[in-house]
């Protein structure tokens, strides 16, 4: 492939952003096949040009939800090859996932980093040349969320060390031995960590199994 030369196709319902966008990318050595206002205008410029690479707003008329998403996704079906770059003003982290781990070619950008013209003119040089490119807003975003929903975010170094030798079949007294502090030490640990897990004694369940579960299911 000749990367001066990569054919893009463009869709934002935004004219002046679309529009500059076009201008820029080809005063950067761009070939700027066709613009679309909408999904539907993308789809048929896709079907008819078979761009290199697509830059698509998320959200898209007519009810600026995840049309533009969708549309992705259609052209990742009928067209693997062509790569994909997601625009969007805001941090998509679910609708944009399922896209982004199904391989090469593709990437995400918040709008307010396509202000910087080398680093988006990068961007598309790379993902055409089958790189993934992930807005750092979107990491620290999937990164927060994964700590909300890490059952285990609430213990200590310690805990965890205790928990972790719990899953290795270790008693207390093992986890003792193991750590270097006494019997009761461990039994203060194990009862936080119940605790902190939300793990209630009842008759029906093995609190230590469970805990140990909830540690498997973490890594």
């Amino acid at each position: 492939m000749d990367e001066s030369r990569v054919r893009l196709a463009l869709a934002d319902d935004d004219v002046l952003l679309r529009e500059g966008l076009a201008s820029l990318l080809e005063r950067s050595g761009f070939e700027v096949v066709g613009l679309a206002g909408d999904a539907a205008e993308l789809m048929v410029l896709v079907r008819e040009r078979q761009p290199e690479l697509v830059i698509v707003d998320i959200r898209m008329p007519p009810d600026h939800g995840t049309e533009g998403l969708d549309a992705a996704r259609v052209i990742r079906e009928e067209f693997p090859g062509i790569g994909i770059l997601l625009l969007s003003a805001h941090v998509e982290v679910e609708q944009a996932m399922e896209l982004l781990a199904g391989g090469q070619r593709v990437g995400y950008l918040l709008k307010n980093r396509v202000t910087e013209v080398a680093d988006l003119v990068d961007t598309v040089h790379r993902i055409a040349q089958g790189a993934s490119i992930v807005d750092p807003g979107l990491v620290q975003e999937l990164i927060a969320a994964r700590h909300r929903d890490d059952p285990l975010a609430l213990l200590t170094q310690r805990e965890r060390e205790v928990l972790a030798l719990m899953a290795e079949g270790r008693s207390n007294a093992g986890i003792a031995h193991r750590l270097w502090i006494t019997e009761g030490t461990v039994e203060k640990h194990v009862r936080s960590i119940m605790t902190r897990l939300q793990l209630p004694e009842t008759e029906d369940d093995h609190r230590r199994v469970l805990a140990v579960i909830a540690f498997l299911d973490s890594r």
